[in-house]
């Protein structure tokens, strides 16, 4: 395990990174789904305590079985942006057994003082700190709810909504 600074430096240079170069970052539309059983549904999140926007498109393939494509949009804080960059890369790909398992990790991650986070939220543990500040947890959890909210609906067929922070 890393010394105490060496880890707040480490987690200070990935939220950096990812909120200056958002991995993912664009939209997806309905012609990305192009094969039988795609569809994409896109969701709006709304924290109006921070001014953090995001739109999260999802293209959810096999009849909503699996995240086989994901991106994001919008603007906030370093917390928002690092967050939903993050969570792409970690979901994109899976099932959705998959993502719903890192939803509750990562929700618990951020809420909760936890001593040994789930590996297989990966680099998603440096946002680990974030339950210290309650007025950031909603910031890095804005991308997720969208995200949950998009398999939901991926379930009912709905396109957009709005998720309030």
């Amino acid at each position: 395990m890393l010394p105490n600074s060496d880890l707040e430096e480490l987690y200070q240079q990935v939220l950096l990174d990812h909120s200056r170069r958002p991995r993912n970052f664009g939209e997806l539309t309905e012609a990305d789904a192009t094969e039988a059983g795609e569809k994409v549904v896109k969701v709006q999140g709304d924290n109006p305590s921070c001014g953090d926007e995001i739109v999260v498109s999802v293209k959810l393939a096999d009849t909503g079985l699996k995240l086989a494509d994901i991106k994001f949009t919008g603007q906030g804080c370093a917390i928002s942006q690092a967050s939903a960059s993050l969570m792409t890369i970690k979901t994109k790909g899976r099932s959705r057994a998959e993502v719903e398992e890192l939803i509750a990790a990562f929700h618990d991650l951020i809420t909760k003082q936890t001593e040994n986070p789930p590996d297989i939220l990966g680099d998603l543990q440096l946002l680990q700190g974030v339950w210290r500040f309650p007025q950031r947890v909603k910031c890095a959890t804005l991308a997720w709810r969208a995200l949950e909210q998009a398999l939901r609906e991926g379930s009912a067929g709905v396109v957009t909504t709005e998720v309030e922070g």
